[in-house]
């Protein structure tokens, strides 16, 4: 017989772990941005920064920390200009393709 597990008990799923390098990070904002739910882009975003440390993305994107922390949460809706700077702080590049 199996024994019974708790969700409770069961550990919460950081994606922040699994973003070891860049191409674990394009990777990632590639589906989130191909699913086109700006939420999720937010929380995508706050992912990587905690992955990368949330204080170095916000000096370099001259957002404060706690502004950061709240416009990367999951189901905001941060502004474009907001998404710039923490892209240019992560050393990402925001581009277009065409749809197929």
């Amino acid at each position: 017989m199996s024994k019974k597990i708790k969700i409770t008990d069961l550990p919460e799923f950081d994606v922040a772990q699994y973003l070891e390098n860049d191409a674990d990070v394009a990777e990632y904002l590639r589906q989130v941005l191909e699913e086109g739910d700006p939420g999720e882009l937010a929380a995508a975003l706050g992912h990587i920064a905690k992955a990368r440390g949330m204080t170095e993305i916000a000096k370099a994107s001259g957002i404060k920390r706690e502004a950061l922390y709240k416009a990367l949460r999951p189901n905001t809706q941060p502004r474009l200009k907001t998404i710039q700077r923490v892209f240019k702080a992560m050393g990402l590049k925001l581009t277009a393709t065409t749809a197929h």
